[in-house]
C-alpha cells in the first residue's frame, strides 16, 4: 500500500480482501500520511456497492465522483464527510479477484482520466501476480493450468455450472480435470484436494 500511494496522486488507501462467497468483502487496514489503522469492522456485501461490484467484475480500476460518489457509499467507512470522490482498485490474477484498494483522498489538481485508471487496473493485476503467480507457478509442475484453475475455483466455492459457464468448456470436462487433478494429489475428494493445495502453500 505504501507503494501504491507513492505511485498514484493519492492520499490515503483502503485495503480489503473479497471473497466471492457472499460476494464479502472484509477490512484489513487503511493507510494515510498519518499512519496506518487496521479496520476489521467492515464487512460487506459488495452487491450493495455497484462501483465495487462492477470494478470486480470487470477486473478494471473504476472512479466516481460527486452525487454518483453519495450514491456508492457506506456510513461504515471511516471516511470523512467532506469528501467526494472514490477509485476502487481490483486485486486479481487471471480471473479471480481476491481483494481490491479503495481511495477517497487525492493530490491537488490530480487528474484521474482513462489513462491512470488503466495504470491502476495495471497495478492491481500485477500485484495479484506477485502475491499468487508464484505459488501458482509451482502448481504448474505437478498439475496442469486447467487443473489448477478448476482447483482453484473449487476453494472459492464455485460450481460445476459457475464454472462451465465462466471458463466456456462442458460440465464434464470440468469434472474431468477435478477429478485429475484429485488423483495427482493423493486426494480423496475435492475438499481433501483443496486442502492439500492450502498446505503446499499453492492456493
Amino acid at each position: 500500500m505504501e507503494i501504491y500511494m507513492e505511485l498514484f496522486p493519492v492520499q490515503d488507501s483502503f485495503l480489503l480482501r473479497y471473497s466471492p462467497l457472499g460476494y464479502l468483502a472484509e477490512g484489513m487496514i487503511s493507510l494515510n500520511p498519518s499512519g496506518g489503522i487496521h479496520i476489521g469492522e467492515i464487512r460487506e456485501d459488495i452487491r450493495s456497492f455497484p462501483i465495487i461490484f462492477s470494478a470486480i467484475n470487470e477486473r478494471k480500476a473504476k472512479y466516481c465522483t460527486g452525487l454518483e460518489y453519495l450514491k456508492q457509499m457506506s456510513i461504515k467507512y471511516p471516511i470523512p464527510s467532506n469528501l467526494n470522490s472514490f477509485v476502487v482498485v481490483p486485486i486479481f490474477f487471471n480471473s479471480i479477484v481476491f481483494g481490491y484498494i479503495c481511495s477517497t483522498e487525492f493530490e491537488e489538481n490530480a487528474k484521474i482520466d482513462d489513462q491512470l485508471l488503466l495504470t491502476f487496473t495495471l497495478y492491481g493485476k500485477e500485484v495479484g501476480k506477485e502475491i499468487i503467480g508464484r505459488n501458482y507457478d509451482k502448481g504448474i509442475q505437478f498439475l496442469s493450468r486447467r487443473e489448477l484453475e478448476v482447483m482453484r475455483r473449487i476453494s472459492l466455492g464455485e460450481s460445476t455450472k459457475e464454472m462451465s459457464e465462466s471458463m466456456a468448456i462442458s460440465e464434464l470436462t470440468i469434472n474431468q480435470y477435478a477429478k485429475t487433478a484429485i488423483k495427482k494429489l493423493g486426494a480423496k475428494n475435492r475438499s481433501h484436494a483443496v486442502g492439500e493445495l492450502f498446505r503446499k502453500g499453492i492456493l
